[in-house]
């Protein structure tokens, strides 16, 4: 079976069909899977997220909150006389951080121009320092008498520590109309116990993690990627999200970075500094699971689709393999190296069906091709042999006659009176006449002679197997033949009495069927000449 049958084979056609439609199936569900799965796992990872980012901020919110409270009691218990004495202040600022102090940096008195008097621990440079530039001192030394508001400054790095640090202060207590200073606290971001674990943190791969963002300064407060620290943030139309959170949006969404990167990402405030918090994890790593499970569904649809086609394939394969059969079978008909025989129906189902009616047709068509040969060989009328089949017929006998050494005998009959009857009666008429004359002379025939009309009234008797006497034997078959036409013919209710001429050849192996044709036929009409009803012969 050559490639251009199997691409045109039912089967090949029909389990195609069957693969696009299973095919299709799975790319339906692979798709209508994912996305169900991916709107259902954004839920989870974006309310994770969401949690995170608020437990993050809530505890920044806290560890700030409580350096503030810690640097408004200080300084509203610093004694002011202490001022006068940097050593003294220094003793008692040690004294106040010596247990649990969150400030990392450490402590530091500033004078009302700004500049350090005292610090704790002391750090080489800070004490004599002029600060009056920073912010968080600006606003404490500016703030109104009694407000106690502790002025959280924007984070930098550190003159001395040359770490990024975030400061704040509070202004003392007012005397005699004026501020008498500010104390102000320093904590590294990385510090232990105040940002570490959201530097630290990583949610997923690297890419993933926390960040902490001042709005008001357009930076990155602290971030879990260490080189995004105090760098500014991305400017609008990068991030739609990020735009959205610098406005005061807070809460949960996809979005793509500044790094062209999509990801989850969480936003929760810090109420105590008016900062933000975001938890971001990629959507490569949020959504892990779908791809994983994409990944499932494809090589279950790739094994599900091979096992199907094998499966599909066998069971197609057997169910038309009668109808192979079938059709190897009439091909090989078709070619001749069969005979035409009915195809062998297995099973009652639509392929049975179509053999049996492929069997129906044949069986016309066989009919139909014997009714052909008939009519190719017999005379339409009487259904005797015509002049191709007494041709052929004669030429079998001659070879046997020169087998056997046996002799023939050819009767050339032809009726008298025929024509009277065609024109008398019509056509109609005479064709009766004629098959009863044939059903006549069939009568006294042998099986082993052949009776053969020729044309118009003429009719042909070959007689074989003949011995010395053929002459005989022919005469007497002649004579019964001129006999058989003494009964008159019923034609339209009137009796009327055909006579019949006869030609007799006789001949042997060595013959000629067209002299023995010729000779039978000169004979007849020397009978016809000589009277009605008579017989001559002729021997070759």
């Amino acid at each position: 079976m050559n490639l251009r049958r199997v691409l045109d084979s039912i089967v090949t056609r029909l389990l195609l069909l069957a693969l696009g439609i299973v095919v299709a199936g799975a790319v339906a569900r692979y798709y209508a899977l994912s996305q169900f799965l991916r709107e259902d796992l954004s839920k989870v990872v974006q309310n994770q997220q969401m949690a995170l980012a608020s437990y993050v901020a809530r505890d920044v919110d806290f560890k700030i909150q409580q350096r503030q409270a810690l640097l408004q009691r200080l300084a509203a218990g610093l004694p002011q006389e202490l001022l006068q004495r940097p050593a003294e202040l220094q003793a008692w600022l040690r004294l106040s951080c010596d247990f649990q102090c969150p400030f990392s940096q450490g402590l530091y008195v500033v004078s009302p121009d700004g500049r350090a008097i005292a610090d704790y621990p002391s750090l080489p440079g800070r004490v004599g320092r002029d600060y009056s530039d920073r912010d968080y001192i600006r606003v404490a030394l500016s703030s109104p008498p009694n407000l106690n508001r502790v002025a959280i400054g924007r984070p930098v790095i550190g003159r001395v520590s040359k770490k990024p640090v975030l400061p704040m202060a509070a202004a003392l207590p007012w005397r005699d109309g004026r501020p008498q200073g500010a104390l102000a606290g320093i904590t590294a971001l990385a510090a232990p116990g105040f940002m570490d674990l959201l530097l630290a943190s990583h949610i997923g791969g690297p890419n993933s993690g926390f960040l902490l963002i001042s709005p008001q300064d357009k930076i990155f407060v602290a971030s879990s990627q260490p080189d995004m620290v105090l760098k500014p943030t991305p400017p609008t139309g990068i991030n739609p999200l990020h735009d959205r959170a610098m406005t005061g949006f807070r809460g949960v969404g996809i979005t793509v970075n500044a790094q062209g990167r999509e990801e989850v990402s969480a936003i929760a405030s810090v109420p105590s500094t008016g900062w933000f918090v975001v938890a971001r994890l990629p959507s490569s790593e949020a959504f892990a699971t779908v791809g994983r499970a994409q990944v499932f569904l494809l090589k279950n649809a790739v094994i599900a689709i091979l096992v199907f086609a094998l499966v599909a394939g066998a069971g197609l394969y057997l169910l038309f393999l009668p109808l192979f059969r079938a059709a190897r079978h009439a091909d090989r008909m078709t070619r001749g190296e069969l005979p035409l025989e009915p195809l062998p129906v297995k099973r009652n189902d639509e392929v049975g069906y179509l053999l049996a009616a492929f069997n129906r047709l044949l069986s016309k068509l066989n009919q139909h091709q014997a009714e052909l040969a008939r009519m190719a060989h017999h005379d339409t009328l009487t259904g005797l042999p015509n002049r191709a089949l007494l041709a052929d017929r004669l030429t079998m006998a001659l070879a046997r006659a020169q087998r056997n050494e046996s002799r023939l005998g050819l009767l050339f009959l032809d009726l008298d009176g025929f024509k009277q009857i065609n024109d008398g009666y019509g056509h109609k008429a005479g064709d009766k006449v004629l098959w009863q004359a044939a059903q006549r002379l069939s009568g006294i025939v042998r099986q082993t002679d052949t009776l053969a009309r020729i044309g118009g009234d003429e009719f042909v008797l070959l007689i074989g197997d003949l011995g010395e006497d053929a002459e005989e034997v022919a005469r007497i078959v002649a004579a019964k033949c001129i006999e058989t036409m003494q009964t008159p013919f019923d034609i339209g209710g009137e009796q009327r009495q055909l006579g019949i001429s006869v030609g007799i050849a006789l001949g042997n192996g060595d013959s000629s069927a067209d002299n023995l044709l010729q000779a039978a036929d000169q004979a007849m009409y020397r009978a016809k000449k000589s009277g009605r009803s008579g017989c001559e012969s002729v021997t070759l």
